[in-house]
């Protein structure tokens, strides 16, 4: 009987204690709108991460950069703690950490399994990268592949010269320059507007970010030129990170890696759909000429040969096997 009370009682108290834990919340910062796959994806990570920490967990996502962070500054807001946890577009940030640059090279990769091989290879370097910023790389998954669309067809380029073509990084700004075209950088959410007035004749991106962004009122042509598949990825800062339990840690993580297969899987889906969406609005979608494509292989192998020589071996290693194979 004695036994019996005592494990009552021990059992009472354990409950109570459990039921009295300090649940942690923190904010999850998200860059694009709430539609897009990387918020939709983020917010489904939040979930989980709720559900296997039993409640203990609570992330919250802001679409949009609704915190007032959006672009290359995100490392350092991270490593700052002015948010615990944020989305990133890679190649946004390899100005500050250059191995972030990979995923954003123009035409290394030619497909999604290509893709996954390329971060599987790169992923220890890219934990390694945010560990110097402070930060513990939860996961990464990729936007659909980007392409050009624009007002008028593309089938050269002559077709290109002097347009003016909002981009998303380095990379992407340089290789529209090389191949003549005017490369803008300016905030997604001012991009409608700006084609609406004419400020800009077309945007590199994929054809998800073009039907969200309903570019079938305003453009006319997806070139579907396969200029990259790029990376956002989901880090927290490691104060943050390490002041969770390790029961936490671990179902976090468990909560990335399954959104991360989901999401790569989602991309490639999405693809498919979202070009027909586009036909369905009378966009043309089209398939680079042969001396296009000649030309984009010229202006990337020059872009990429740049990268490298500010790379680390490692890096090198890796983007030269992509380069040769």
């Amino acid at each position: 009987m004695r036994k019996l009370v005592f494990f009552l009682v021990a059992a009472f108290l354990l409950v109570s204690a459990t039921s009295k834990a300090k649940v942690v919340k923190m904010n999850l910062n998200a860059i694009y709108g709430p539609t897009s796959i990387h918020t939709m994806g983020a917010i489904k990570f939040a979930k989980l991460v709720k559900k296997y920490t039993n409640g203990s967990v609570v992330i919250t996502v802001y679409p949009g950069g609704s915190l007032g962070f959006k672009g290359s500054e995100l490392l350092r807001v991270v490593k700052d703690a002015q948010v615990p946890m944020s989305d990133i577009l890679m190649g946004v940030v390899a100005g500050s950490e250059h191995v972030f640059g990979v995923s954003s090279l123009p035409r290394l990769v030619n497909s999604y399994k290509e893709a996954w091989s390329l971060y599987k290879e790169c992923k220890p370097l890219y934990e390694k990268a945010a560990l110097k910023w402070n930060q513990k790389f939860l996961y990464a998954a990729p936007w659909p592949p980007s392409g050009l669309v624009t007002k008028n067809a593309v089938k050269s380029v002559k077709d290109l010269n002097g347009v003016k073509i909002r981009t998303y990084d380095k990379n992407g700004a340089n290789f529209l320059r090389l191949l003549g075209a005017n490369a803008v950088s300016m905030p997604w959410g001012d991009v409608y507007s700006a084609l609406r007035t004419n400020m800009i004749q077309g945007v590199l991106t994929s054809a998800e970010s073009t039907k969200n962004g309903k570019f079938w009122e305003v453009l006319k042509y997806f070139t579907n030129i396969h200029y990259a598949y790029p990376l956002n990825m989901v880090t927290i800062n490691l104060d943050y990170w390490k002041s969770l339990s390790k029961a936490q840690q671990k179902a976090m993580l468990k909560a990335a890696k399954e959104i991360e297969a989901t999401q790569w899987k989602y991309s490639e889906d999405i693809t498919k759909k979202d070009l027909k969406i586009l036909k369905a609005h009378n966009m043309v979608v089209e398939q680079p000429t042969a001396g296009f494509t000649k030309d984009m292989d010229k202006a990337a192998k020059k872009i990429t040969d740049e990268f490298l020589s500010n790379a680390s071996p490692e890096v090198k290693k890796i983007v030269e096997k992509y380069l040769n194979k």
